[in-house]
């Protein structure tokens, strides 16, 4: 048997793409997601980690930031 040509599989291909791109909603909710995995507005808890530039502003507000300090090495901040 001979091996198919790059125009026989360009054809090939390209088809699947088609048949694939018309069937995406069918196939869309085939897998259920585990709710701890979902997105929800509503039940998002409160973070207990801040970002650099959170922790900075929290140690101005407390009075705990130097000027002219460094941004590294922050010393532990529990959000409020």
């Amino acid at each position: 048997m001979e091996p198919a040509g790059r125009d026989e599989f360009a054809i090939f291909s390209s088809s699947l793409i088609e048949i694939a791109r018309r069937n995406i909603g069918v196939y869309k909710n085939l897998m259920s997601l585990h709710r701890s995995l979902r997105s929800g507005g509503a039940t998002a808890a409160k973070r207990n980690v801040l970002k650099r530039g959170e922790r900075v502003a929290l140690l101005k507000k407390r009075g705990l930031w130097k000027a002219g300090s460094k941004p590294v090495g922050l010393p532990k901040t529990k959000p409020e």
